[in-house]
C-alpha cells in the first residue's frame, strides 16, 4: 500500500476494512459512519485509499460501487483481479478467492475487469 495520509477518520475507516468479512457497498459505509464524518470525507477518503492501493471497488448490476480490503496491491498496480459474489436472496457481496487470468489483446492495454456473479449464498441455500 502507498503512503496514505493518517488521520482519525482514515484510521476510522481503514479499521472497518480491516474487520470486514465481506465488500462493502458505499452506501453502508456512508451510513455508518454519518455520526464520525460527512459523505463527502467518506467518498474522498475511499478514493484515497484506492488509489494508494488499500482496496479496490466494483459495482453491481444495480451500479452501487462496492469496496473491499486489497491483498499485496500497490499505489501502481491493483493485484486483486477476481471474481466478486453477489447473494440474490440477503444481498451480501463477496469477493472470491479464483484468480482469474487476463487475456491479452493486440493493441489494447486492459486497466481494470470487473467480474460478478449472481447467484444464491451458503447460509441462504441452508
Amino acid at each position: 500500500m502507498g503512503i496514505v495520509r493518517k488521520t482519525k477518520s482514515v484510521d476510522i475507516i481503514m479499521s472497518i476494512f480491516n474487520e470486514a468479512e465481506n465488500a462493502l457497498s458505499v452506501v453502508e459505509l456512508v451510513s455508518r459512519l454519518k455520526n464520525d464524518m460527512n459523505k463527502t470525507t467518506v467518498y474522498r477518503i475511499l478514493e484515497r485509499l484506492e488509489k494508494n492501493g488499500f482496496t479496490h471497488s466494483f459495482t453491481d448490476s444495480d451500479g452501487l460501487r462496492w469496496y473491499a480490503k486489497c491483498h499485496d496491491c500497490t499505489k501502481n498496480h491493483h493485484l486483486d483481479l477476481h471474481p466478486h459474489f453477489q447473494c440474490k436472496c440477503c444481498g451480501k457481496v463477496a469477493c472470491l478467492s479464483e484468480k482469474v487470468p487476463m487475456p491479452l489483446f493486440p493493441n489494447h492495454q486492459i486497466d481494470k475487469a470487473e467480474i460478478m456473479l449472481f447467484g444464491t449464498c451458503r447460509e441462504c441455500r441452508n
